[in-house]
């Protein structure tokens, strides 16, 4: 059985945990951000949800796809596909006992450039800025898979 206080004395687990949690936080942020703009612009995907601004074929012009919405919710789409690869390999990493230095480097590139690829997203800012911050992050994560398959596992 895993003794818990050994987990927390993981240096490597707990700064994993630690930046999960900010980037965990930034994804949240982003439902809400997509309610937020859905309600302001008053710009909605199922009729049900434009029952407060009229019935019928008045509430059918809230039906509508705007471009400011879209944009957060494909940001919202990417963390989506990007955070949760970066959840499973980045457990198994902080578990395989890398360097503290090196594991760290590793949390706060994939943070970092999962944040700024929102901005990017979000502002939005000229391309290449939005495709780097995708490729850092997802370098990240292949750099941790790859410790893995090379150190730790057994194929």
């Amino acid at each position: 059985m895993v003794d818990l206080t050994q987990l927390m004395e993981n240096e490597v687990l707990m700064a994993f945990a630690s930046y999960t949690t900010i980037v965990l936080s930034k994804m949240m942020l982003m439902s809400t951000t997509t309610a937020f703009y859905r309600l302001t612009r008053k710009v909605f995907a199922n009729p049900e949800d434009c029952v407060s601004f009229g019935r019928g074929e008045n509430a059918k012009k809230f039906l509508r796809i705007d471009d400011r919405v879209e944009r957060v919710r494909r940001a919202h789409l990417n963390d989506l596909e990007n955070i949760v690869p970066f959840l499973g390999i980045g457990l198994l990493y902080s578990l395989s006992g890398p360097d503290l230095s090196t594991a760290i480097l590793h949390f706060r590139l994939f943070v970092g450039a999962r944040i700024y690829h929102t901005i990017a997203y979000l502002l939005p800012l000229p391309q290449p800025n939005r495709a780097l911050a995708f490729f850092v992050g997802y370098g990240v994560t292949v750099s941790m898979a790859y410790r893995l398959l090379k150190s730790r596992l057994y194929l």
